[in-house]
């Protein structure tokens, strides 16, 4: 594990979620998942994130998945579930929950069931802070009708709300400008494919798709990228030249099916995903496949 200072601080893994046969939670191997993710260098899981697909899980398989990754997590590993729901008062019960199971921080989504105008946006946040956790904003454009802008980051830092943010627009340039605009806050790397570049920028955490598959050597890339040694930094650009191909499925639609995929070549249990997200088509199967190979060969583990 990376030296860190608060919870959501090092290599948070967002969480694959193992399956049954018949598409029931796999508990059991989620728990040795997040054992194994602790043994391997990792800081902690972000579960019930959307690589966790927790859209499509029940009010009690979300709730148990928070606790089977707080029992699993050995002292000193950070557990912060995505509390992320369409409502604010949804938001702020699993906010709740999380606290009750254990949790040491929590990560969220703003409000997406629409397009929220700012006091919306501040109003979601305080509801999910009134559980006492720390937050971790999480920034999503991409895949939400709310873009947190640097300003809107900076306005819920300030108020007290957030810590930090999770940055997944793939804009690096926001990371200087969000620094400007509150100093104080943290920097977490959103997007697997832009680890170096966040790093460089002051990044002090990573909320990472592909340690699920290779969490030692992403944990090696994260480290050399974020030391600020001029030294380190050789050694992490070959490593994410030659991983980049396969970072990049991190921000693809098809994430979640790629990063199961990947597992499965790995030696891990990735398997299958829950509707509506179905098998790969050939093509894009063959591509993440050969991205898996190449740097099994290379000697990622």
């Amino acid at each position: 594990m990376a030296e860190k200072t608060q919870p959501w601080h090092g290599v948070l893994v967002a969480t694959a979620l193992p399956f049954k046969e018949d598409l029931s939670v796999d508990y059991d191997a989620f728990a040795e998942h997040v054992a194994w993710l602790a043994e391997n260098g990792c800081d902690g899981v972000a579960p019930n994130g959307s690589l966790g697909e927790y859209q499509n899980l029940t009010d009690e398989e979300r709730a148990k998945v928070v606790e089977v990754a707080v029992q699993a997590a050995p002292e000193g590993f950070t557990v912060m579930p995505g509390v992320g729901a369409y409502g604010g008062l949804q938001t702020q019960r699993w906010a709740e929950q999380a606290a009750e199971a254990g949790a040491q921080a929590l990560m969220l989504l703003p409000p997406n069931s629409y397009r929220a105008n700012e006091e919306e946006v501040v109003d979601h946040y305080r509801r999910a802070a009134s559980a006492g956790l720390p937050i971790v904003a999480y920034n999503n454009p991409i895949d939400t009708k709310v873009d947190l802008t640097p300003q809107l980051i900076a306005r819920l830092h300030n108020e007290g709300y957030i810590v930090g943010v999770k940055e997944f627009s793939g804009d690096v340039r926001r990371a200087y400008e969000i620094k400007e605009l509150a100093p104080t806050m943290d920097l977490l790397i959103g997007t697997d494919d832009t680890v170096l570049e966040m790093g460089v920028a002051g990044a002090v955490g990573w909320v990472a798709g592909y340690p699920n598959a290779f969490p030692q050597t992403m944990c090696e890339l994260y480290n050399l990228s974020t030391s600020g040694k001029t030294e380190d930094l050789e050694r992490a650009k070959k490593l994410y030249a030659e991983s980049h191909s396969l970072l990049r499925w991190d921000s693809k639609t098809e994430f979640v099916q790629a990063i199961k995929l990947s597992m499965d070549i790995a030696g891990r249990k990735g398997g299958a995903c829950r509707p509506p997200r179905g098998p790969l088509s050939d093509a894009i199967r063959q591509r993440v496949t050969a991205d898996t190979e190449n740097v099994i060969k290379l000697g990622y583990k």
